[in-house]
């Protein structure tokens, strides 16, 4: 099988997805074009002129299969190199625009909903990390339509809920054995140290800095004896809650910012008992299934993707009822005890399967 994949905007949830469908199908040749994670209006927009003029060579290669991430203004890039609309085609959602927390420094999003729009019309089957995620494209998009003055047709959601399925991105397996993990509760027996919390995601207001201060703030007026480690790529214009949270804590932290050495940022993982997310804006939520896979318990908001993969137990409805649940959880791992989060059905062995089936009866409607 010979696979064009294109990345638009190849974050690192996208890296890791394309990695995955390498390892999971190692025998196909595989051309990756991909454009880096910046300036994302105009990177939304502007993709197929980048690529129909200074790729054109690689666009016109002979291939069996085209996958893009919605990223891609597939509908366009297609118009500009013909070659590409004879290609079966599969647009992959890790996110999409229609639910997005805007701020006061947010610009429209209304274009990058209508570039995945109209992706979605011109893709041949539609792929989402998490049924969140493709319900709220497709009441999104009816919504959008819904806004139209004239000349709307009718349908449109309901065609592309026709060709949409749910397949979330695999698990990597990028740990050791249990044996071997620095996690202190498997064994058994908790050790005599703090309890240690772990915050992984961006440095950005759709990440729920202030969720995460207002539970750090009510852990403190707690005896509870604990450390933190807040990880996660940092930018120039990044919520000042986070600048608070790095003074106010500074006496919890055993870890801030970025961890650019990729055995640091493991050994942070596997060594935190509770991995916290207070995200506003998450479709599957790589960070907290890899720090559950090293052997944290997740804790949770009860929203967005999360009621799909984790217990009523293990999610929480606001910061006063996250602070009772990192309680609770503290007083179960001393007593030596785990809360079981399953995860098998996100692995490459449960997962690859799925994908073989999908993209090789795609590839078989060649023309």
């Amino acid at each position: 099988m010979k696979v064009l994949l294109l990345s638009a905007y190849a974050a690192q949830s996208h890296r890791y997805w394309q990695r995955g469908l390498r390892e999971m199908f190692p025998a196909w040749r595989w051309t990756e074009l991909e454009l880096p994670p910046r300036y994302f209006s105009w990177r939304v927009r502007s993709n197929p002129l980048s690529w129909s003029l200074t790729e054109r060579a690689t666009l016109e290669a002979d291939y069996d299969l085209l996958i893009a991430t919605s990223m891609v203004d597939l509908a366009t890039l297609r118009g500009l190199v013909p070659n590409l609309a004879r290609l079966p085609s599969l647009l992959y959602f890790h996110e999409n625009q229609f639910v997005y927390p805007q701020d006061r420094q947010q610009h429209s999003l209304l274009e990058a909903q209508m570039v995945s729009l109209y992706a979605a019309l011109a893709a041949d089957q539609l792929l989402f990390n998490s049924a969140y995620n493709r319900d709220t494209f497709l009441t999104g998009v009816a919504g959008l339509l819904s806004k139209m003055p004239d000349e709307v047709p009718p349908g449109v959601a309901d065609r592309l809920a026709g060709k949409a399925g749910v397949l979330p991105v695999p698990l990597l397996d990028t740990y050791p054995s249990d044996a071997s993990l620095p996690w202190p509760g498997r064994q058994g027996e908790y050790p005599d140290r703090p309890l240690r919390l772990l915050w992984s995601a961006r440095f950005e207001h759709d990440k729920g800095g202030e969720d995460l201060e207002a539970i750090l703030q009510g852990l403190e007026t707690t005896n509870l004896d604990y450390e933190l480690a807040v990880t996660g790529q940092q930018f120039r214009n990044s919520p000042a809650v986070f600048t608070r949270v790095e003074q106010a804590f500074a006496h919890r932290l055993v870890s801030f910012g970025f961890v650019e050495n990729e055995a640091d940022f493991r050994a942070l993982q596997g060594g935190a008992d509770v991995v916290l997310s207070t995200a506003g804006h998450e479709f599957q939520g790589l960070a907290v299934l890899e720090a559950v896979l090293a052997g944290s318990v997740p804790l949770v908001p009860d929203r967005l993707a999360y009621p799909e993969i984790y217990p009523p137990e293990l999610r929480y409805d606001s910061p006063e009822d996250a602070v009772a649940l990192v309680l609770s959880l503290a007083h179960i791992l001393t007593s030596g005890q785990r809360p079981n989060v399953a995860l098998e059905r996100f692995t490459v062995a449960a997962l690859q399967p799925c994908y073989a089936a999908i993209l090789t009866a795609l590839a078989a409607t060649a023309g």
